[in-house]
């Protein structure tokens, strides 16, 4: 059966196994690096989101400072709202209802900003408003907050004045003016002992690593069934079965008369 692979024809069909294997491979090792991130994401959310808080000097000792297995991780930091500063963070969908996360910079005692998302008002019925306007407590308080990472912004959405449509921490820090912390922005989880009245705070995600798992062992299984399918074809052909090796041209009537004549 080896001998068929001498031959230009079936090299060929050896090289499109070996490249859909390579692609199929590609494939399988970009679901696992997937499913990797999805883990990851679920054990910083379980070793993080209830532990006890913080001080957010303590977190993020530099106001650039931040790193991923900080995700979630609750600060709590004394200060006041820069409730004149404060931006509607547009579609934000919760519970099927579009709506709005309130974002308001909280200067602290130490003089640097965190940028705060306090959380959740519906929108109103066909209006770039919410339905009620935040009632954001001015004066010194203590707010609880998980770290989360910089949004950054996002290409081709904009936002009218006064709305935002990602937080881009640099682009806030800029606009303030004052020293700003831009690794990292905090969502609220608790204000002045308690939780506000005027928005919904956020919800613990519910993560699971997803089908990945599964599709890498799917992209590996296709990635071999082209090799079989390859021996395959090679021992139908070297066993000369019907409708693999390509079939003689039948001769003319006047050849089959020639043939007959020569043989008598």
């Amino acid at each position: 059966m080896l001998r068929l692979l001498r031959e230009p024809r079936w090299l060929g069909y050896l090289g499109m196994a070996v490249a859909f294997a390579v692609v199929c491979c590609a494939l399988g090792m970009w679901q696992w690096h997937r499913r990797e991130e999805a883990l990851g994401a679920i054990a910083r959310l379980d070793g993080n989101y209830d532990r006890s808080p913080v001080a957010l000097a303590e977190a993020l000792p530099a106001l650039d400072a931040y790193e991923q297995p900080q995700q979630w991780t609750p600060v709590e930091v004394t200060g006041e709202y820069l409730v004149d500063e404060t931006l509607l963070l547009r579609g934000r969908v919760r519970g099927g209802d579009v709506g709005f996360d309130v974002v308001v910079p909280f200067r602290t005692t130490d003089g640097a900003v965190l940028v705060v998302d306090r959380g959740w008002i519906r929108q109103g019925p066909g209006a770039e408003r919410p339905v009620t306007e935040p009632v954001t407590p001015e004066g010194e308080l203590t707010i609880v907050a998980r770290l989360r990472p910089d949004e950054g912004d996002i290409a081709g959405r904009g936002a009218p004045e006064g709305q935002i449509a990602s937080v881009n921490l640099a682009t806030i820090a800029a606009d303030l003016g004052e020293p700003t912390y831009t690794g990292a922005y905090g969502l609220l989880a608790e204000e002045a002992g308690g939780a506000p009245a005027d928005v919904a705070l956020a919800t613990r995600p519910v993560l699971d690593e997803g089908p990945h798992l599964s599709y890498t062992l799917q992209w590996f299984v296709f990635a071999a069934g082209g090799f079989g399918a390859l021996v395959w074809a090679m021992r139908q052909e070297a066993r000369g079965e019907p409708g693999v090796r390509p079939a003689r041209r039948r001769g003319s009537d006047a050849d089959v008369e020639d043939e007959i004549l020569d043989r008598a």
